[in-house]
């Protein structure tokens, strides 16, 4: 056994003193999620010293690109190709697509047109131009058909305004929730670089208009692909 010696009464706090410490720290938090909490990750600035400090343009940004991504993952759903359905016949059944099942259509019509899309070939690969115009708060998507480990050296330009980009790739059939990123962005005006596939699939870029007008956006491309559609 251990004889420890019990602290005196008065050497342990009061019960005001508790309470006091209690409200004390209570009173810390509460500037601390004012001052710093709430601008760095929602962009709200109660106080203004978050702008000062410059953490609620931080908040802003992190709170755009979180609903790019939500927004994103909802295109996602919607472009989901449906389950195959068999098709009767003689034989063993064979499973096709609602799609293919359907009468062919000489283009999508839930695709929008693009405007001044210009194409030529190269010995380097594919070469494209195309123009988006994007109303406040429209979105768009430019996906590469392209195969593992080529590569597509891009840049766009925006007029009017400023976007924000999430660049990304779908490789084929891919599971649910499946996501690989390139890279982000918040109230860009031009960006330039090389995308190289992780995988065979689909890869480009989503943009969306977060600015008070409607804005133009450029994009060239030029690289190892087969094919380039605007699917949103």
């Amino acid at each position: 056994m251990f004889n420890t010696e019990l602290p005196d009464r008065a050497d342990l706090p009061t019960s005001r003193k508790l309470i006091r410490s209690t409200v004390l720290a209570a009173l810390v938090a509460g500037v601390l999620l004012a001052t710093t909490v709430l601008p760095a990750e929602y962009g709200i600035d109660p106080t203004g010293i978050g702008k000062v400090l410059g953490l609620t343009r931080m908040g802003e940004i992190k709170v755009a690109l979180s609903q790019e991504a939500a927004a994103d993952a909802s295109v996602r759903v919607a472009a989901a190709p449906a389950s195959p359905v068999p098709v009767p016949g003689p034989g063993p059944a064979v499973a096709v697509s609602p799609a293919a099942a359907a009468a062919p259509a000489p283009r999508d019509a839930d695709t929008p047109p693009v405007a001044g899309k210009t194409a030529a070939a190269s010995a380097e690969g594919k070469t494209d131009e195309m123009s988006l115009s994007l109303k406040p708060g429209q979105g768009a998507e430019v996906k590469l058909d392209m195969r593992k480990g080529s590569s597509v050296a891009y840049q766009w330009s925006v007029t009017g305004g400023a976007v924000n980009v999430d660049a990304h790739g779908d490789p084929v059939n891919p599971p649910k929730g499946f996501y690989h990123g390139y890279g982000k962005g918040a109230q860009l005006q031009k960006d330039a670089g090389t995308l190289v596939a992780a995988f065979d699939g689909k890869h480009g870029w989503f943009w969306r208009n977060r600015s008070a007008g409607e804005v133009t956006l450029k994009l060239s491309t030029q690289g190892q692909y087969t094919a380039i559609k605007r699917v949103l």
